[in-house]
């Protein structure tokens, strides 16, 4: 098939790329600043200039491709300001890909609350899953809970909080629960959404098989880490404070953890468990998942003084 892979710079669209490519895929990549795509010329994959909030390059981007990756969030201060530009960037490539003839638009968002309102990051999530959804019967939404990879941010935000903290401060929403999955299982979900006719309409949710609450996470990544951190158990939330201390430890943006710390009002569980049947995927555990992902962090070359 031919491919787009917008967000190709990103975390998940420069592993997604050459995976497709191996697979004998004729694949093509989009960014707004092509050089910083590691991937380019690599496996056959060549990367064209596209913006998607300006519409700049996306008519070039998509010419002959049957199936189009929409890999593309922002991230800023303001919560109104990313949410309406990505919703202007869904919408704009939503009707460029309908005026390419794209069969089927794969789309990555995040796990919504099924039982109170989400947050603005989680609401602008499902927004823009809505129009991409709607560009043809074909395309496919996938909702993935937090991604334990070595290049997943949010992963790596929870190791450097372990990593720099001696003890833990966790707040009211350490006892809340989610299913947190490998990145591995992430791209073989991704890689099944563009080819199985069975998913064809689907919005489907992607958890790994071990459900956990935030603060079991923490102290799971800290004994992978062979360190003890004790956890201090705080009787309060105070989201914009103590993400914003929580993003200065990190050495993390504020504009990513503000709005995924904002989100942590209960639990983000899936709807039902039929993607990995679905889609044909079989699920690595949480401690897999760590032991995966600091593996490849050390591989990488960077330091983990902890470890």
């Amino acid at each position: 098939m031919r491919i787009l892979v917008t967000g190709i710079t990103g975390a998940i669209g420069a592993v997604l790329a050459p995976r497709l490519a191996a697979a004998g895929h004729d694949v093509r990549g989009m960014a707004r600043d092509p050089t910083r795509a590691t991937v380019a010329g690599t496996h056959g994959i060549h990367v064209t200039r596209g913006d998607a909030v300006s519409g700049e390059g996306l008519a070039e981007a998509l010419e002959g491709i049957e199936v189009a990756y929409y890999l593309i969030h922002s991230m800023e201060p303001n919560a109104e300001d990313f949410a309406t530009r990505d919703r202007i960037a869904a919408e704009r490539f939503r009707d460029a890909a309908r005026a390419a003839g794209v069969r089927r638009v794969v789309y990555l968002g995040g796990l919504v609350p099924p039982d109170r309102a989400a947050s603005p990051h989680l609401a602008s999530r499902l927004e823009v899953e809505r129009i991409v959804h709607a560009t043809t019967p074909e395309s496919v939404a996938l909702r993935s809970s937090i991604v334990i990879s070595a290049q997943s941010r949010s992963f790596r935000f929870l190791v450097r909080l372990v990593e720099r903290l001696p003890v833990i401060p966790l707040p009211a929403w350490r006892d809340y629960r989610t299913r947190p999955i490998d990145g591995r299982d992430v791209l073989a979900f991704l890689q099944r959404a563009a080819e199985s006719d069975a998913a064809a309409g689907e919005s489907l949710d992607i958890a790994g098989p071990d459900t956990l609450t935030y603060g079991e996470m923490v102290e799971r990544i800290a004994d992978a880490m062979l360190v003890n951190r004790p956890p201090i158990r705080l009787g309060f939330t105070a989201t914009g404070l103590t993400s914003r201390v929580a993003a200065i430890v990190a050495g993390e943006s504020h504009e990513l953890i503000g709005p995924l710390m904002a989100g942590l009002e209960g639990d983000l569980l899936p709807r039902d468990d039929r993607a990995p049947e679905l889609l044909g995927v079989r699920l690595h555990g949480f401690d897999a998942a760590v032991e995966r992902a600091l593996r490849d962090w050390e591989a990488s070359g960077e330091r983990l003084a902890a470890r």
